[in-house]
Parts: C-alpha cells; sequence; structure tokens
C-alpha cells in the first residue's frame, strides 16, 4: 500500500528536488498557505432569548469609522470599516491602482499607495489616499505627502516582518525605474529597516517631522508585522501614531522567499488580541485606532475583527481577486504559464494574463479599471453587509459595538490566542473556569 509520508509529503519532496537543481531559494508572491488558527475558528453567538437581536429591515446597524482623529486635523471618515491595503505601482499595473482607487472610492473607503509613491491614476482616482513612507524611500516626494489624505510609516509586513521588499528586474520598467530611480532591468530589493533610525525614540522624531511637513493635517499611521506584537503596538502608539495597522502572517506579498512567507511572524488571530491589550493598557484603545489585515475575505472576518476590538480591516488579495486575479475564464492562459486558476502566486514574474501583477503594456491593458473598480465595489459592499447581518443578529446598532462575548472558538488553540471561551464551556484556555 503507498502511503504518503506526514513530513516529507510531496509538495515537501518536490521543493527539495527544486532547491537541488537550482541552488536558489523559492520567490513567490500571496500569502502563507500552511494553515494555522483563523477566524474560521471562531463563532458568533447570535441572539435569541437571552439577546435580542435587531430588526433587519428597520432598525439600523451603522458601519462608519473615523480614522485618525487623535492628532490629526483631518482625519479620515469611511462610510466602511473595510480598507485597501498598501500594494505598490511596480508590483501591480497601474491600470489595477487605478482599479482600486475607483472600487475604494465608489464605497467610501480609502486605499493605499505602496512601496514606489504616488501615481497620478491613484491619486485622480482615491476620494481617500493614505500614503506609505517606507524603509526603501523609493519614490518619497514631500509633495505627495501634502497631497496624501493620510501617512502610512511601515515597519514590517505580515508576510516577511524582518525583510524588505522585491521587485524583479522583468518588472522595473523605465517607468518604474523613473520612479524609484533604479537601473531598469535590475532586481530591487528594498531596505528592512528605515535609513535614519533604529529604535522607538526615533519613531517619534520622524512622526513629529512628517506632522510638520503636512502642518499637523494629516493621521500618521504606523503599520507593524504582527511578530512581537505586544511590544511594537505599545512603542508605536508612545512614539504618537494617529493609527496602528497590523498585519497578519497571512498577508500577502508581490514577492518574497517562500521560507518567510510560511515560518515568520504569527497569524492575524493571535496577534490581534494582543494590540488590543497592548492599547488597553495604555488607555488609547479606540483613541489610536487599529486596523487588521492578513487573510481578511468576507464580511465575518470584517464582524469578527470588530468584535476582537480592531477598528477596520485592510484587504489586498481579496482586492485582487476581486479586480480578476486567478479567475477561471483565464485557467488555460495560467496552465500555460504552469499553473492554474485559482493557484496562481507567480506575482513576481510579471507575466498575470490577468493584467494586475504585470508592467507588460499589452496584458496590463486587459484589465478594464472601470470593471475592475466596479467588482471591488461589489465585494466591500458584501463585505459591509455581511457584517451587518451578523451585528444585528447579536443585537449590536453598530459594528464597533460587537465585542469578544459575542464569540466563542471551535478549538484550544483559537480559543487561547482569541481569549474567548472554548464553545459550550465558560473556558478560556490561561484563565481558569470550566
Amino acid at each position: 500500500m503507498l502511503r504518503e509520508s506526514a513530513t516529507f509529503d510531496r509538495a515537501t519532496i518536490a521543493e527539495i528536488q527544486r532547491a537541488a537543481e537550482t541552488g536558489i531559494y523559492d520567490i513567490r508572491g500571496g500569502g502563507a498557505k500552511r494553515r494555522v488558527p483563523h477566524f474560521d475558528d471562531l463563532l458568533f453567538l447570535g441572539a435569541s432569548m437571552s439577546r435580542y437581536p435587531l430588526e433587519g429591515y428597520r432598525e439600523r446597524c451603522d458601519t462608519d469609522v473615523v480614522l485618525g482623529d487623535r492628532h490629526a486635523t483631518y482625519p479620515l471618515h469611511l462610510s466602511t470599516p473595510v480598507t485597501i491595503a498598501g500594494m505598490s505601482f511596480g508590483a501591480l499595473s497601474g491600470r489595477a491602482k487605478e482599479a482600486l482607487g475607483r472600487g475604494a472610492s465608489e464605497v467610501g473607503t480609502s486605499t493605499t499607495t505602496g512601496d514606489g509613491g504616488m501615481t497620478p491614476e491613484e491619486r485622480g482616482q482615491s476620494k481617500h489616499l493614505v500614503y506609505q513612507y517606507l524603509p526603501s524611500r523609493y519614490g518619497m516626494n514631500p509633495d505627495h505627502l501634502r497631497a496624501a489624505d493620510a501617512i502610512e510609516v511601515v515597519l514590517g509586513q505580515g508576510a516577511k516582518p524582518g525583510g524588505g521588499g522585491m521587485l524583479l528586474g522583468q518588472k522595473i520598467t523605465e517607468r518604474v525605474a523613473g520612479m524609484r530611480t533604479l537601473p531598469m532591468g535590475v532586481d530591487q530589493r528594498s531596505a528592512c529597516r528605515h535609513p535614519d533610525w533604529t529604535g522607538p525614540d526615533d519613531l517619534e522624531i520622524k512622526i513629529g517631522e512628517l506632522r510638520e511637513i503636512t502642518d499637523w493635517e494629516k493621521p500618521i499611521y504606523v503599520k507593524i508585522g504582527a511578530s512581537r506584537t505586544y511590544y511594537d503596538v505599545k512603542l508605536a502608539a508612545k512614539a504618537g501614531a494617529d493609527v496602528i495597522v497590523l498585519d497578519g502572517m497571512q498577508g500577502g506579498t508581490a514577492a518574497t522567499q517562500d521560507v518567510f512567507i510560511e515560518h515568520v511572524g504569527i497569524p492575524t488571530l493571535a496577534a490581534l488580541p494582543q494590540a488590543v491589550q497592548a492599547l488597553q493598557e495604555e488607555g488609547l484603545h479606540r483613541q489610536v485606532q487599529l486596523v487588521v489585515s492578513g487573510g481578511i475575505r468576507n464580511g465575518a472576518d470584517v464582524a469578527k475583527c470588530m468584535a476582537l476590538g480592531a477598528d477596520a480591516v485592510a484587504i489586498g488579495t481579496a482586492a485582487l481577486v476581486a479586480l480578476g486575479d486567478n479567475s477561471p475564464h483565464l485557467d488555460e492562459e495560467y496552465r500555460a504559464l504552469g499553473s492554474a486558476a485559482g493557484f496562481y502566486d507567480d506575482w513576481q514574474a510579471g507575466r498575470d494574463p490577468a493584467g494586475i501583477t504585470t508592467q507588460d503594456d499589452e496584458l496590463a491593458a486587459r484589465l478594464d479599471p472601470v470593471a475592475g473598480g466596479r467588482r471591488l465595489a461589489n465585494l466591500i459592499r458584501v463585505m459591509t453587509m455581511e457584517a451587518q447581518v451578523i451585528a444585528r443578529a447579536c443585537g449590536k446598532a453598530h459594528l464597533h459595538s460587537l465585542e469578544p462575548e459575542d464569540l466563542v472558538a471551535l478549538t484550544i488553540e483559537a480559543a487561547a490566542m482569541a481569549r474567548v471561551p472554548l464553545a459550550g464551556t465558560s473556558w478560556i484556555p490561561g484563565q481558569g473556569g470550566l
């Protein structure tokens, strides 16, 4: 009888053989493929007798959120807590960036630039645009800082906390190279840390500089990759951040080492309660808003993040899928690239037949930014309505009124990470009870 090894399964054997043949590590896009505790391991306790639900079509359940009102003169007022995560022009085509801006604006939410700077297409179509300030400083322009609606200081990314970004030479066209002051066609590796500061005291100085450049008008975000979350959140809050963006290990990336994606960082589910605890201990929960990203796929995930203490979420991979990434009608072309629809993650290669993760003009022209934006807007509307349905079922008139008491866990691991009871018991692992 044939029996596959649990340790040396077919994927592991194939990777050993690939490494032995090539002598280089594997690079890919997307997020972690391994199974880790995630939001599917939590369930909501809908109202019945001991809790009173809201009538779905007669009683309001609000979804609005304000981000950045701690210090900024002009915080962001969003209609939905579902925002678009930072994805760069370079990793994505100009048309894809335009589509993200169109979709976000249609539903009253924000989008984010990513590494490499701001493009006219993105700024022109984004009602609320967050400008990422990264260690690489690629494309950094003080005028763009002022033209943005918020600034996000990026310290790390969930797919690769402690590591810098990668953009392979085949995607560094004349325009991308010009924006990043790089030679065309040469692999680019972004810095993993900011060149002009090394710790929280320097971060406080940097945030002060950014506030001065923007006349204290723009909210300042700080983005961290989930790892030592409790301490990182405390330090970011004390440094003066208006908003903290927490990116779990299920978050995607345009390109990095596979070993990084699968083995560095912690799950979003494990990081979120640590972040909330850190803010609560500083007396800053809800004053410093918390945006959570990394594997957010639907309205249930949104509602669970809200219940665990987040103010908003950010989607990246889900947004690209909404634009048309991994579409079944492109299956034949994905197979010609050695992949298949639903499996394609070679975003670093620049050969995306959907025209999203490419700088090839011919391929990029396949994406209609108007139609793509409409699909993205539809996804965000559905996610928001799904979260509303759940909140009403729990008797809540606002998504932010959801709380840990509304949740139970299906596994001991999820119960311990989320700090909610195991279903059918009052037991939270590590906190006693029966």
